[in-house]
């Protein structure tokens, strides 16, 4: 069976585990955390970066330091996973999801300004498999209205915007080190922000609303409560295994570039023909190879192809539900304007297997079984 994601392994995970262990330090912040968010603050010329448990820790971080209140707004897609939109709902906000754009399911933006009221104050774009939002329009409207701009680039680490690193054009980035992302941590995440009037406020969120970073910097002799926080940060064999890779981060890149470059040429005639539709990155987007999907005619022939794929022994799948179909989707939120998108085109989405120790003749196998599919022929 060819599985559908693997986590990434590059062969020294075992070296710096060990290394972890001598440090004599396996809690939040020892020397990996340390070098790892020096490593990506140089990488993606940020100012800070702050390792977390997770992408919806650091989304988390991103609504406290927006200092959202209940019955405040935020819009984003509902073509996401659950943590966008549950990171603001636990600090009260409501949610309003403007339809996808088809060609890239990124937030459209040219409807967020006809869904922004006097209640709004964050826009919170999601770079959908690596692709990036049209920022500059998102950029614009935000400067328009005094809004918040939260970049959920879970998917979207070592992406572009016309030449600009995902998550360090708003005013904070999220990522994510989930295994299924381009670079593991099994679960981690990173909030990422330039400005140095936010660099207190996320170290107390971060360190469970304790003023402990001043502490362990000798700015203070003792430590205490100080404001709202939680625990966010990452086990240090958590980061480790995350520092192996990113020795090697280039080489990820470019293997998943060739897979998704592979997929994509050796695919090409079932779109020509009118069976699929292949992914489409605008000249403004450098992705970074996050996924490969394919769309179908509609949801039954989907349902099939993966059918037909599973029965193959290769596992593909399907992505989200819209939010905003789910029981907590419509309590938390509601739709700004027309559902012409969202809902048609998640129905036609299938991601096909993609990760860096993915094979040659696995991923020739895919396209083989695909190109011969009864319905394709």
């Amino acid at each position: 069976m060819i599985d559908f994601n693997r986590p990434p392994v590059v062969g020294t995970e075992q070296k710096y585990f060990q290394e972890a262990l001598e440090n004599g330090k396996l809690c939040g912040d020892g020397p990996f955390t340390k070098k790892t968010s020096a490593w990506f603050e140089k990488r993606f010329d940020v100012k800070y970066c702050y390792m977390t448990t997770s992408c919806t820790s650091a989304l988390e971080m991103a609504s406290w330091l927006c200092d959202l209140k209940p019955g405040d707004e935020v819009i984003m897609p509902s073509y996401t996973f659950v943590s966008t939109a549950d990171a603001f709902v636990l600090r009260g906000a409501k949610i309003v999801y403007v339809d996808v754009d088809p060609k890239t399911m990124d937030m459209n933006a040219d409807l967020i300004e006809a869904a922004i009221t006097e209640k709004t104050r964050v826009i919170c774009p999601v770079h959908y498999a690596g692709v990036a939002c049209d920022m500059d329009k998102i950029m614009a409207i935000a400067k328009k209205y005094s809004l918040k701009v939260v970049e959920d680039a879970a998917q979207g680490v070592n992406a572009f915007y016309k030449g600009k690193p995902l998550g360090t054009i708003g005013d904070y980035g999220c990522y994510s080190f989930h295994e299924t992302k381009n670079y593991s941590m099994g679960e981690g995440g990173a909030i990422v922000f330039s400005r140095d009037e936010d660099r207190e406020r996320a170290e107390i969120v971060r360190e469970k609303g304790t003023n402990r970073s001043k502490f362990f910097r000798g700015q203070i002799d003792k430590y205490t409560w100080v404001d709202y926080g939680s625990s966010y940060l990452p086990s240090e064999l958590n980061v480790a295994y995350l520092w192996a890779q990113l020795q090697q981060f280039d080489e990820i890149q470019a293997k998943r570039m060739a897979i998704w470059d592979y997929y994509n040429r050796t695919l090409k005639p079932l779109a020509d023909a009118g069976y699929i539709e292949q992914p489409y990155v605008p000249d403004y987007a450098e992705h970074n190879a996050h996924m490969y999907y394919i769309k179908a005619k509609d949801l039954e022939t989907r349902t099939d192809i993966i059918r037909y794929m599973k029965d193959k022994g290769v596992l593909t799948v399907f992505h989200y539900i819209p939010l905003h179909l789910s029981d907590a989707g419509k309590r938390f939120g509601r739709f700004s304007g027309e559902d012409v998108y969202t809902t048609r085109e998640s129905e036609r989405l299938m991601r096909l297997p993609l990760f860096y120790n993915l094979r040659k003749e696995d991923m020739e196998y895919v396209t083989q079984c695909l190109l011969n599919y009864p319905g394709f022929n």
